[in-house]
């Protein structure tokens, strides 16, 4: 997996996934086969009964020759209509429910991911798979490859057709193709990288933009709008530069193919009728070989413009189908389960991908039901920390252990039961307050609902909703701010009930007042469990059993509040310039 991006499926990972879900639904896809090849025989009449009314009425046939065959070339003609679009109905329904498969294995798939990978690979390399991508390999499915195996089977067919009419005419044709193949073979030994190349960029277009959105209130107090407009344009340029690199190719390609087209045609009227006036060929034999060869620029020119457009869709294949070669979480069953719930963190050290460690050598045991107050300035590697006891990433040095057991080895249900993260960038997902809710415990009653939105102090307000709980929430439903937002997700953390709860700036959103009466109404709530919080609103601290200060991504300070006052050190400097005095709150 390349830095800054997801794994991408190698073209042998992406021809085993297809062939999967071409066995997924193999009665519908053999349906299509039968029908297509019916439609291609029901075409293939035409050209050879107008070569043979050609032959007859030269041979002095007249009228009743055309009288005969006539009704026979529109009987065939309404059959290969009717059986065409038979083969294209039942096409599109194995498209749709293939694209079902392939977005239901997309989802599970994503669900399994560490939350580290995601975070490291960004959301915009993620959204764009997730919708571009999955959308391009749903119009292949329901559209193009419909009608390439329609298209493939009539020209396939039609080829053979040329061939049973006179061999060195079906020869020459199928010679005069030969440009098309070569530039076919330029095209597709360029195409697949060029695509993957411009799936990437456009992730990266993606990234940027989510990121400066969400991150706009930061982008703005900083005064980093210049440069993120410099990367949203550097973003940009590669990936037009990528857009035109395809671009080019199409350019070059398709010219080719349609010029090649007429090649067949003109060579088999002017050959075949040099052969015919020696007699080797008859007249109708030429006809029906031109009509064929005509007949074939169709289906010809579809099955290439599906195949331009597969390799476009089969980049984004490629891209979907290689979240399976991502790290995934570990397996429910897998590993010893935790042997009680203390939390140890050893000699831990970590760093980023392309920077320097933001922690080094942190030693820290959170007993259980304890309740830990983590303390700093910005940037001194509490969010870090937080990641770290909470599963999310796993020490680069070091280890962090719940019960004896590695904190990221646990499986998701494991690591939920156990630990929970709370941050300050909450969802509110499409759906009623209960679907909300019940993410966290799906079994839940609505009596445990309103007692869990009571102990944040949220059931005042959705009390006041216009159908309660049953009030459908975001786009297109009733909005929620971003504390209501909080108390949300919150709520979800009290219908989890894990024993350790991280708290990282969870009420950082919420009013002083809010903030600490939902802080004291959770405590309430935990009460016996173990809570770490990374607070900025030192009354946190001092409500906790223990304060763990973190200076430059080192533990410096451990103590109970009264303990570092006391002690003047750095912990003492920030209650003093926070509180205002250096005594203790009242």
């Amino acid at each position: 997996m390349s830095r800054g991006h997801l794994p991408v499926a190698g073209p042998a990972e992406v021809r085993r996934a297809a062939v999967e879900l071409v066995r997924a639904d193999g009665r519908a896809f053999a349906a299509v086969l039968v029908l297509n090849a019916l439609a291609a025989v029901a075409g293939l009449a035409g050209p050879w009964l107008l070569g043979r009314i050609v032959d007859e009425v030269r041979g002095g046939g007249g009228v009743a020759a055309v009288d005969r065959l006539a009704p026979v070339i529109l009987l065939c003609a309404v059959g290969q209509l009717l059986l065409a679009r038979w083969a294209r109905y039942v096409g599109h329904r194995f498209g749709e429910r293939t694209l079902a498969r392939v977005r239901e294995r997309f989802v599970d798939r994503v669900l399994a991911l560490p939350s580290s990978v995601v975070e490291r690979a960004g959301t915009g390399d993620l959204t764009a798979r997730g919708t571009a991508d999955v959308t391009a390999v749903g119009t292949t499915l329901r559209d193009a490859g419909p009608a390439l195996l329609v298209n493939g089977v009539q020209a396939l067919f039609v080829t053979a057709a040329v061939f049973l009419v006179d061999p060195l005419l079906g020869a020459l044709g199928v010679l005069a193709l030969t440009p098309i193949w070569l530039v076919l073979r330029w095209y597709l030994r360029r195409a697949r990288d060029g695509y993957l190349a411009e799936g990437a960029a456009t992730s990266d277009v993606a990234e940027v933009v989510a990121a400066t959105a969400s991150g706009a209130r930061t982008v703005e107090a900083f005064r980093l709008g210049e440069r993120r407009i410099r990367a949203s344009r550097d973003a940009l340029e590669t990936s037009r530069r990528t857009r035109f690199h395809t671009l080019f190719l199409r350019t070059v390609f398709f010219p080719v193919v349609e010029v090649s087209y007429h090649l067949p045609v003109a060579g088999v009227l002017l050959i075949g009728g040099l052969l015919h006036q020696r007699g080797a060929v008859s007249l109708g034999a030429v006809v029906a070989a031109a009509l064929y060869l005509l007949q074939l620029s169709g289906p010809l020119d579809e099955v290439l413009m599906r195949i331009e457009q597969l390799q476009s869709s089969g980049a984004s294949f490629a891209r979907v189908e290689g979240l399976a070669r991502a790290p995934r979480a570990a397996a429910g069953g897998d590993g010893p389960d935790p042997a009680g719930d203390r939390i140890d963190v050893t000699a831990a050290h970590y760093a980023y991908d392309g920077g320097g460690e933001v922690l080094r050598g942190v030693d820290l045991t959170v007993t259980p039901g304890e309740r830990l107050a983590v303390v700093g300035p910005s940037g001194a590697g509490k969010t870090t920390l937080s990641r770290l006891l909470a599963g999310v990433d796993a020490p680069t040095a070091g280890t962090v252990t719940v019960g004896g057991v590695p904190v990221v080895g646990l499986d998701p249900e494991r690591l939920r039961r156990q630990v929970v993260l709370v941050t300050q960038e909450h969802h509110v997902f499409l759906g009623s307050v209960r679907d909300n809710l019940r993410i966290a415990e799906p079994a839940a009653e609505d009596g445990e609902l309103w007692a869990a939105l009571a102990a944040v102090g949220a059931d005042a307000w959705v009390r006041e909703l216009p159908d309660g709980l049953d009030t459908e929430l975001g786009e297109g439903g009733c909005a929620t701010d971003g504390s209501q937002a909080q108390q949300l997700a919150l709520a979800r953390v009290v219908l989890a009930d894990p024993h350790t709860l991280i708290l990282d700036e969870a009420t950082a959103l919420l009013d002083p007042t809010t903030a600490r009466h939902t802080e004291r109404a959770l405590a309430a709530v935990l009460e016996g469990r173990t809570v770490i919080a990374v607070a900025h609103r030192l009354h946190t601290a001092h409500d906790a059993d223990r304060v763990a200060v973190m200076e430059n991504g080192r533990l410096t300070e451990l103590g109970t509040h009264e303990e570092l006052v006391a002690a003047g050190g750095a912990y003492a400097a920030l209650w003093r310039s926070w509180h205002g005095d250096g005594t203790a709150a009242r």
